[in-house]
Order: structure tokens, then C-alpha cells, then sequence
């Protein structure tokens, strides 16, 4: 009798992955990750069931920054908590928002924005934007990531932004986002570093970064079919445009 064909769940799971960024082992590019010094914090929520780990920027992108925090759940009862220090006032901490409002509807050309609970301009762009102290990214599929959104009220004490970045993400076809202006966190989280530092080597280095992890994916992935993502089901309560 034929012994039993293993699944590609199975032939998974039987590669380590690394303890640090969460790939398997013939995905990982932690020996080439530039630490990044910055003033301004990470706080990367990473909703549970997010099981990309081929393609996942997350902890890639915390790799990068000593300080950087990474939270795996649902909810927290305040940006404190989910930080694990105080937070003197949240507000000065921002969240890259999942709204409905995107930049090229707005009367600005500026790749990142705050904007108010009504999804308008901030006034004063320039003074919120310098005075943020912290970033909170949230980290996975769309509906994911407006999961954690809704179920963390403490957000709306911090300042909302959204970014209209210059260019698609460099995913390609490798991953579908499901707006023009959808961005991996590496990515996003490189705009707005970089934007709000005043330091392009900060989105040099991540960018940098990202290439790499997407060029080993290419390389390893076509002689280990069973490391390709899996398809994600189309989300048919989005709205058609």
C-alpha cells in the first residue's frame, strides 16, 4: 500500500523557521538588516490569524529598530498597555489610518496627512506632523487590520494620517493590495519615517531591505513551491469602483 502524499501544510511545517523575523529559515535576510536609529517609536500590531509569513513585513521591519515594539492580538486597553511604559499623551503618537479618506481626494499633494475624524485636512500640517513621537502600524490583511482597529477605542486619541505615496507598492503581482495607494507596513512605515525625520536614508535602508526579502522569495520559491503564499480570498463586502 502507498504510503500517504504529503500536503504542502505538512512539507510547511516541517521548515524552521528563524526566531527573529518569523520566515522560514530559506526566506530569512536578518544577516543583512541595517539597524536604524530613530526618534520617533514602533508600535506594530499584528492581528492573529495574519499567516503570511513568505511575504510578511512586520517583523522584518522591527528587525531594524531596537525600540521597536510588536504586539500579536486583537485588543488592548490603551496605547500604554499595549506599549508596556506610560504614555504621557497619546495624542502625539499616530495611526495610519484604514478610512474611507485617501489623499488624492484632498486639496494636497503631500505624501503624508493628517486628517481629522471627518477624514478633512488637519490645519497646521506641519506643527502636528513634527510634534508626533510615535507611529502605531497595523499589521495585516485589510479586513485584518480594520479588525484591530475597531476593537481598540484608544485610537482615537492619537492622530490619524494616511499616505499618497509616489509609487505602487513594490509587491507587484506577488501580492495584490486592495486599493491603488495599499502599501506593505515596510513600506509605509519607510514614507513616514522618512517624511516625518526628514531622513531619506531611513526609506533607502527599508526599501533596501524589502527588495532583498523579495528577491530571495523570487529565488527560493521556485524550487520550493510549498513556501508561495496561499490565495487570498477576494473580500466581496468591498466596495466596487
Amino acid at each position: 500500500m502507498a504510503e500517504p502524499t504529503e500536503t504542502k501544510t505538512d512539507l510547511v511545517s516541517e521548515i524552521p523557521e528563524c526566531p527573529h523575523c518569523g520566515k522560514p529559515m530559506p526566506l530569512c535576510i536578518c544577516d543583512s538588516v541595517t539597524p536604524v536609529k530613530s526618534r520617533i517609536q514602533l508600535l506594530i500590531l499584528i492581528h492573529p490569524q495574519e499567516q503570511d509569513r513568505a511575504l510578511g513585513t512586520a517583523r522584518l521591519l522591527a528587525r531594524h529598530f531596537e525600540n521597536a515594539v510588536v504586539r500579536i492580538g486583537l485588543s488592548w486597553p490603551s496605547l500604554a498597555k499595549a506599549l508596556g511604559r506610560p504614555v504621557p499623551d497619546p495624542s502625539r503618537w499616530a495611526v495610519l489610518y484604514l478610512g474611507s479618506a485617501k489623499v488624492e481626494d484632498l486639496e494636497t499633494d503631500a505624501e503624508i496627512v493628517a486628517i481629522n475624524r471627518k477624514g478633512e485636512l488637519e490645519p497646521h500640517q506641519r506643527a502636528i506632523l513634527s510634534d508626533i513621537e510615535g507611529i502605531v502600524l497595523l499589521d495585516g490583511t485589510w479586513s485584518q487590520a480594520k479588525a484591530l482597529w475597531w476593537r481598540n477605542a484608544w485610537m482615537l486619541k492619537c492622530q490619524r494620517v494616511i499616505l499618497g505615496p509616489k509609487q505602487p507598492s513594490r509587491y507587484g503581482k506577488l501580492r495584490r493590495e486592495p486599493r491603488r495607494d495599499g502599501l506593505s507596513t515596510i513600506e509605509a512605515a519607510a514614507i513616514l519615517l522618512a517624511g516625518l525625520e526628514k531622513r531619506p536614508d531611513i526609506a533607502t535602508t527599508l526599501t533596501d531591505s524589502f527588495e532583498r526579502m523579495l528577491a530571495k522569495f523570487r529565488e527560493v520559491q521556485a524550487k520550493m513551491l510549498e513556501l508561495a503564499p496561499k490565495p487570498k480570498k477576494r473580500d466581496f463586502r468591498r466596495r466596487r469602483r
